[in-house]
């Protein structure tokens, strides 16, 4: 049977098949393989009996992410807050570029609107990500502000919030959905932040809106990324960056660069997150100049299957054990 994976518990997958929900576990193949199943995936299970059922394969996605850790979306919706916690930039320049990287469309959503008295947050907004071709709503779901708007960029999707703790992700979603009653918390009035609510992602259905609630996370680091390609995350910095006069322009300080030359046109907050991203991205490339980045593959692949490989100190000892038995049978004769 075909299914899609809504949930994800400690070693159990819950399958949607048909509208009825099915615990499963992976089969023991997929786990030698080192195979990974996200929510929304795709696959096929069986029943081993009446209870048990297992996963026997992950079927093809059409994409994914890794934080959160999803597949099969074709929309991020990244939740921010006006105020509790203050709005931050960069964190949100730093889900922009992460979903860029994937390809996925991105919207803006800032939610607690109405706990600001101050416009110029608004303005600010509008002013920066607008020019960029991004949606932007402003709601608040305590006051049901700018909700039926938030609907309609929903209908017809698979939606998959990203955000810090305490943003209302979780609130959202109960304006949305009121029968869930998803578990929210308030802002920790000692550190100011977001506490965590949702301990793991899931697909929340109804009306032809699917959403999938995660977990809020900041530790979002570009360590996986060339400094030169870090741009292309940039559409406002690579639309002048492919003018540069090098090729491995980083577009700080280099004689010739376009970047530079039109620093005015670049929003400051924007150009900061991009000279912060660059120097995780410069450490990336270090430490893999200096350690290499050669691992044993733990797969290997054969008329198109991926088998599991067996480690080289695994293949040693059992090299050493047929030398030893050719010896033993050398003295016996």
């Amino acid at each position: 049977m075909k299914g899609q994976v809504f949930k994800i518990h400690s070693d159990f997958y819950y399958v949607n098949f048909e509208n009825k929900i099915y615990e499963c576990k992976m089969r023991e193949i997929l786990k030698k393989q080192k195979a990974k199943i996200l929510v929304g995936d795709f696959v096929e299970f069986d029943f081993i009996n009446d209870k048990s059922a297992v996963i026997q394969k992950i079927l093809p996605r059409i994409n994914y992410l890794t934080r959160p850790s999803v597949a099969n979306i074709s929309q991020v919706v990244i939740v921010s807050a006006v105020k509790q916690p203050d709005l931050d930039l960069e964190q949100l320049d730093r889900y922009i570029c992460f979903a860029k990287y994937h390809n996925i469309k991105t919207r803006l959503c800032f939610n607690k609107n109405d706990l600001s008295k101050d416009d110029k947050i608004i303005e600010e907004v509008f002013s920066i990500y607008e020019p960029l071709g991004f949606d932007i709503i402003f709601t608040s779901a305590l006051e049901n502000i700018g909700i039926d708007d938030f609907k309609e960029i929903l209908v017809g999707e698979t939606t998959v919030f990203c955000g810090n703790s305490g943003v209302g992700k979780s609130s959202l979603i109960n304006s949305v959905f009121p029968e869930l009653n998803l578990k929210t918390k308030d802002v920790s009035e000692k550190t100011l932040r977001g506490t965590h609510t949702t301990r793991h992602c899931e697909i929340c259905e109804a009306d032809n809106i699917r959403i999938i609630d995660t977990p809020g996370f900041s530790n979002l680091k570009f360590d996986f990324i060339m400094p030169n390609d870090l741009c292309l995350l940039f559409d406002d910095i690579s639309k002048y960056s492919k003018h540069c006069k090098f090729r491995d322009c980083t577009h700080t300080n280099e004689i010739g660069c376009e970047v530079v030359a039109h620093i005015h046109d670049i929003a400051p907050s924007r150009y900061e997150s991009y000279k912060k991203f660059l120097e995780e991205a410069i450490q990336f490339k270090e430490r893999i100049k200096n350690e290499g980045n050669k691992k044993e593959a733990f797969l290997k692949t054969s008329h198109n299957k991926n088998f599991a490989k067996i480690s080289i100190q695994k293949r040693q000892t059992s090299r050493n054990n047929v030398k030893q038995q050719i010896y033993k049978d050398i003295q016996d004769e």
